[in-house]
């Protein structure tokens, strides 16, 4: 199943974005750490080409620290980007987005020149926290659901630093399948969008191969060693947390569903270890299978349309 999901008021955030960048001096985008490639908004990079950007790969604190090494790198060797970790709700490191800003653009900053710097990000990866911890207040709602902020808000940091909040933003047509899995793994997609089971086991089926061991200390799987679990169906791991969990419902079948919201659960709580979702590598091979197979598609697509198209009439031969 393709999860897509692009709601109407994201097309609004996308027309406030396209105005908004003419006058901006740097983009900030906020990443998910665990998944920093399929959090990039390849829209975003359009709408706002040419200017300064700081990646931002929040919630650190909950991803693979070996693998956000290797996402830092990857965006920091783009061109006018620079790439920092951190964790939203922690004042001191929130503070180095102030500082990276200024960085990339140095000729901006004083009262004749204020700093204004456009933060962005998919729904639901923390902007509204950091924003909060930034002033130091309530400037922006926050809440574990996609979709919480909804218009756009300029909020002034410092007499010369001005920031501009938009709601969170997906593109759309998601052409990585793995991403869409990923996206709402991680809560990033309305939950209209998406079937819980499908995602649950999308993501069991990595974790049981790369992060076995948090796996099983969580759900007490202690009879399931790390070569056991990467072998088994997703179905059947599935069935077992299940099994763990209470979810069951008359005689003693699984209650499916409420074993996929817990996994889901479970793993944007953190409760399963540090745990990233793809490396820089992983990425741009789905990123590549996705090109290729919109490429065919978009050619199946004109081949069907040409072929419905009269052939031209011509006119009759006459005698000379």
């Amino acid at each position: 199943m393709a999860i897509q999901w692009f709601p109407g008021h994201m097309y609004s955030t996308q027309k406030a974005i396209t105005e908004r960048v003419k006058d901006i001096d740097v983009v900030i985008e906020l990443l998910d750490a665990r998944l920093p490639g399929s959090s990039a908004n390849p829209m975003l990079a359009e709408l706002t080409a040419g200017r300064p950007t700081l990646k931002v790969l929040n919630k650190q604190d909950l991803a693979d620290p070996a693998r956000t090494v290797l996402w830092l790198a990857h965006y920091n060797a783009l061109p006018a980007t620079r790439a920092i970790g951190l964790d939203a709700s922690q004042t001191t490191p929130a503070q180095q987005l102030v500082k990276a800003c200024h960085e990339l653009s140095p000729n901006r900053g004083g009262m004749a020149k204020p700093m204004r710097v456009l933060i962005c990000g998919i729904p639901n990866v923390g902007k509204s926290t950091l924003i909060n911890t930034l002033t130091g207040g309530r400037k922006a709602k926050t809440g574990d659901e996609a979709g919480i902020t909804k218009l756009e808000q300029r909020i002034t940091l410092a007499d010369d630093f001005y920031l501009w909040d938009t709601p969170g933003m997906l593109w759309p047509r998601i052409i990585v399948p793995k991403s869409g899995y990923n996206l709402a793994a991680s809560g990033a997609v309305g939950r209209n969008a998406f079937d819980e089971e499908e995602v649950a086991l999308e993501l069991l089926n990595y974790l049981k191969t790369h992060y076995a061991a948090g796996v099983a200390a969580r759900f007490k799987l202690v009879e399931l060693d790390a070569e056991t679990m990467a072998s088994m169906k997703d179905e059947s791991l599935l069935d077992t947390i299940g099994r763990k969990r209470g979810a069951l419902l008359g005689k003693g079948k699984v209650n499916l569903q409420k074993a996929a919201e817990i996994v889901m659960h479970e793993f944007r709580a953190g409760n399963l270890g540090r745990v990233t979702l793809e490396t820089p590598d992983e990425f741009a091979l789905w990123l590549a299978d996705g090109q290729r197979a919109d490429a065919e598609r978009a050619a199946k697509k004109a081949a069907r349309k040409q072929k419905g198209k009269p052939k031209p009439e011509t006119a009759p031969e006459q005698d000379a």
